[in-house]
């Protein structure tokens, strides 16, 4: 009698990642468990996972607490879903379940997975994750020293020097992580090809570049409208029976689009075409802000362009 493989059962597991522990719900199976968040406790949920085909590994972004968990089941070949704890937080709501534990977390997670099926998270290599950790730490840097020359200007001759002290050491610092994005950028070919196309735009410095390949990986790969909505440059309407209302734009990333504003602010003085674009937008009336929006819109599917048809600027 010769003895057949049972056939692994298909599942959809949720993960609620805290600090020390992974409260996990196998959704199909009605089952729930926890175990530490470390390696000896990633390992035994694994190898409970492998009794199962695993459909979607669902998890929250919870600030890096997720790592660990994430680089293991990508080592697996897990298909991982990293989700916004908003779009979790939203469905919960919207089914009307208000209580919130760690246990219940844990299976509106799995279940969001079942009914959303969100898309699966492609893994980022090494190099890509340490680039990104250098992005963030060198918006910290400049975020630190901004602070400190604000306080040249208001806390007096008595703590000038300090201040001064401090910005001449940040200053140094955000040179170093610099460099060491610039070599890091280098070893992925596909960023650095980017990297020369975006830099031929004028108006467009280190730093948009370095915000552009970190926080909007997708340039090159979308729409002209898709573009602007994923930046939050698109003006969204809002109608309703007889109303027409204002269109305004709204959501988008945040460090994206902020960073944008800067650029676009730039390009209004030294890229000819966002510059007279401006000035014919507001020689007709347009207030000055809409101006800048609409210029924000314009530069960035012009940069969406550039990267798709992979050619640096000819405007």
């Amino acid at each position: 009698m010769t003895n057949l493989k049972k056939s692994k059962s298909n599942i959809n597991v949720g993960v609620d990642v805290g600090k020390w522990f992974l409260d996990i719900c196998l959704y199909e199976k009605d089952l729930h468990f926890q175990v530490e968040n470390n390696l000896a406790g990633i390992k035994k949920l694994l190898g409970r996972l492998a009794r199962y085909q695993v459909e979607r590994l669902v998890m929250e972004a919870t600030g890096r607490y997720q790592f660990l968990l994430a680089e293991a089941a990508f080592e697996k070949e897990l298909p991982v879903c990293i989700v916004k704890p908003l779009a979790v937080r939203r469905y919960a709501q919207a089914i009307g379940l208000l209580a919130k534990t760690d246990k219940i977390d844990a299976r509106v997670i799995a279940e969001f997975g079942v009914i959303v099926q969100p898309a699966i998270t492609l893994r980022k290599s090494k190099n890509l994750m340490l680039i990104k950790d250098l992005l963030s730490r060198r918006r910290q840097l400049v975020g630190m020293r901004t602070r400190e020359l604000n306080r040249v200007k208001i806390m007096g001759k008595a703590l000038e020097a300090s201040c001064k002290r401090i910005i001449r050491v940040l200053e140094k610092e955000i040179s170093r992580i610099e460099n060491q994005l610039d070599k890091h950028i280098e070893s992925e070919s596909s960023w650095a090809e980017k990297r020369d196309i975006l830099k031929s735009a004028p108006g467009i410095g280190d730093t948009m570049v370095y915000t552009l390949l970190a926080d909007l990986p997708e340039l090159g790969s979308m729409t002209n409208k898709q573009a602007a909505a994923l930046v939050g440059v698109a003006p969204m309407n809002r109608d309703s029976g007889k109303m027409k209302g204002k269109r305004r734009i709204q959501g988008g990333r945040y460090s994206v689009r902020t960073t944008l504003y800067m650029a676009t602010l730039s390009a209004t003085l030294c890229n000819p075409i966002i510059k007279e674009f401006y000035q014919r937008l507001t020689s007709k009336g347009k207030h000055n802000k809409v101006a800048l929006t609409a210029c924000m819109r314009k530069f960035i599917v012009m940069l969406n362009a550039m990267v798709r048809d992979n050619c640096e600027w000819q405007y």
